[in-house]
């Protein structure tokens, strides 16, 4: 059962949380969902756009951290809260960059009454977070790093961060080979079926010259 679904759907209630917060009329629910969709597809847009402008070169050879670990949509009746969760947020505290974002928003809401508040959070330990690790492989795999090597490192890295076990799974035509296949590294606990056990989890695609390669990650963070 563990491995069959999705471990952050199978925790909702328990240990994991909805990253949307508002109440809608059955009729009107499908339209928010949507709107909600917009917003987090225009910030992630408009990071990616940033970063491939050149803005901080030095920081994005060095650190995949940029990533957005996810977005929080908090809705009022006059208000939309935003809450950005990121790990390296210098890209959006930089001047005019949350305005810009702000009247790149407002073109998505379908509301003209409501306003935007949005507000950046920095992720405290960044290589706990299964999308930046995820990010940190892409970019190794990009630059032809072998992608056992790129999943060694990447479990190097979270022993900086206090967690109890991971596991990364490549699958696609590794290595450029023929027949595509799967390889696998775990280290610690990875309690899949305890649903009281907080674990982190993404699945991020890899577009590769040799075709399409699927990351998964799992970080088991802690026990309640």
């Amino acid at each position: 059962m563990g491995q069959k679904i999705n471990p952050l759907g199978f925790r909702l209630g328990t240990t994991q949380n909805h990253h949307s917060f508002w109440f809608a009329q059955p009729k009107n629910y499908s339209e928010g969902l949507q709107e909600d969709k917009k917003i987090r597809n225009c910030i992630k847009n408009y990071i990616q756009k940033n970063r491939k402008k050149g803005l901080n070169r030095k920081i994005e050879s060095d650190s995949s951290s940029e990533v957005i670990t996810h977005i929080e949509i908090q809705k009022e009746i006059d208000t939309i809260h935003v809450i950005i969760h990121i790990g390296f947020p210098n890209l959006l505290k930089k001047k005019g960059a949350i305005e810009e974002l702000e009247k790149d928003l407002q073109k998505e809401v379908n509301s003209v009454n409501q306003r935007l508040n949005i507000a950046i959070e920095k992720v405290k330990e960044p290589y706990r977070q299964p999308n930046i690790l995820a990010e940190y492989i892409a970019f190794q795999l990009k630059n032809r790093v072998s992608f056992r090597k790129a999943m060694k490192k990447a479990i190097e890295l979270t022993k900086k961060a206090d967690i109890k076990g991971v596991k990364i799974k490549i699958a696609g035509r590794l290595a450029g080979k023929e027949i595509a296949r799967a390889e696998c590294i775990k280290k610690g606990r990875l309690p899949l079926q305890t649903i009281r056990a907080k674990i982190d989890y993404c699945c991020y695609p890899i577009r590769t010259i040799y075709g399409v390669l699927g990351v998964k990650i799992w970080i088991f963070v802690e026990e309640e």
